[in-house]
């Protein structure tokens, strides 16, 4: 894989709390606009709450905004480019787990050439959508979160930058998560590090698809615009936080449902005992503790599902999957919810606002049943990426999510 270092624009030590802020899209503009303190880089990646009444994302004049608002926390010195090209270690902690990244600039062209590997489709609008924010801003303004195959080697490093130096940034945002965030300024250790990336055989979107899908276009793009282009220049590369497979945790993703397909609660159950072991839990919240165990809220009880041998196909690595089993045996053959990108029937919700969420959505008479699934593996996110196959939508949710504006990659 071909890595760099790069000359970050980042905030000064003192202004890094108040800058930094989660990513724009965990957040609505209402939220994020009640979120936003005078420094934070809400005001540029979410700059319709700049007005009053907030604008349409989408909007010149928003979009116009960004851009003002980019440089003028540069001209105000709550935004500075480090004098000298680098990489960084960036530290996540929560619930007392703690996981380093690299910050790097990964290649445009390992993206094209698939050496970048996703497991997710990503939709042209969305794309087209982020691809503005960077041809606007001329830089990668949010990271894209990455995975790769532990190194020994690399590890060490990072091991003893964290023992041996003290970090440009260390605080606990608002929501309990810990950043913590180191300047890796010796050439030689950094040039190591460009090397033992070399031996690496791929990367792994984790989290981000489309802001990395829309990074690698614009520098294509920049690209097919220079007469003159060498492939040294830095639109080649684009913002990305790199974190060894063995440290990153998957959460859960679930589902709830609006409707039974006209059948009564006891159908329903009676239907799904064709596929499953189906054992009534009670009132308590019922987690799964397996693969291929899920838990379901309906009619104020928690029920365990467990698939029946012969029902979902292990060595598939797509079949292997509760979302694919839960889709194909319940879904599909149960519910005929259609494509789940676009049924209005279904939502998604993520693991990290707990199982007492799906059973208020259904208390509530929002939704009639809550389906939790055992949360999938880092490895087989890699078996999927690997094989060149697609995972079903909402599959994976990472957590923590990495803190946006601790550092900035201009792209030239």
């Amino acid at each position: 894989m071909k890595i760099k270092p790069f000359a970050g624009v980042r905030p000064p030590k003192e202004f890094a709390a108040e800058v930094a802020s989660r990513p724009y899209d965990v957040l609505n503009s209402v939220e994020a606009k009640a979120e936003a303190g005078e420094k934070s880089l809400l005001h540029i990646i979410k700059p319709e709450i700049d007005f009053d009444p907030i604008a349409d994302e989408h909007s010149q004049p928003v979009y116009d905004k960004a851009v003002e608002n980019f440089k003028l926390w540069q001209e105000r010195g709550w935004l500075v480019q480090d004098d000298a090209e680098m990489y960084y270690v960036y530290a996540q902690t929560m619930d007392g787990r703690t996981q380093y990244g690299l910050v790097a600039a990964a290649n445009v062209d390992d993206y094209m050439t698939g050496k970048i590997k996703k497991h997710e489709l990503t939709r042209k609008d969305k794309e087209e959508d982020r691809m503005i924010h960077v041809r606007i801003q001329n830089a990668n303004i949010e990271p894209v979160f990455f995975a790769y195959p532990d190194v020994d080697e690399m590890n060490q490093i990072v091991e003893n930058i964290v023992k041996n130096q003290v970090p440009e940034y260390d605080f606990v945002a608002e929501d309990g998560f810990g950043h913590t965030f180191w300047a890796i300024r010796d050439a030689d250790v950094n040039a190591r590090i460009t090397e033992i990336f070399a031996q690496i055989p791929a990367l792994y979107v984790a989290d981000g698809h489309h802001r990395t899908a829309a990074a690698a276009l614009v520098g294509a793009e920049k690209r097919a615009a220079n007469p003159n282009h060498t492939g040294a220049e830095e639109y080649n590369y684009f913002l990305a936080v790199i974190f060894p497979e063995s440290q990153l945790k998957i959460i859960d993703y679930n589902r709830v449902v609006k409707d039974l397909n006209g059948l009564t609660a006891q159908e329903f159950l009676a239907r799904l005992s064709e596929s499953f072991d189906v054992v009534d839990m009670g009132t308590d919240i019922y987690k799964p503790n397996a693969l291929h165990n899920f838990g379901m809220y309906l009619d104020g009880k928690w029920y365990s599902l467990t698939a029946k041998a012969g029902t979902y196909d292990d060595n598939d690595p797509i079949g292997v999957l509760d979302v694919t089993v839960l889709s194909n045996l319940v879904f599909d053959k149960i519910l005929n919810l259609g494509d789940l990108r676009t049924s209005k029937r279904i939502d998604f919700v993520g693991g990290i606002r707990g199982l007492g969420e799906l059973q208020k959505r259904v208390d509530s008479g929002e939704m009639v049943a809550a389906f939790a699934l055992y949360p999938v593996t880092m490895r087989q996110i890699i078996d999927i990426a690997d094989t060149g196959n697609i995972m079903p939508p909402k599959t994976t949710w990472f957590e923590p999510k990495l803190r946006s504006g601790l550092v900035i990659h201009k792209l030239s």
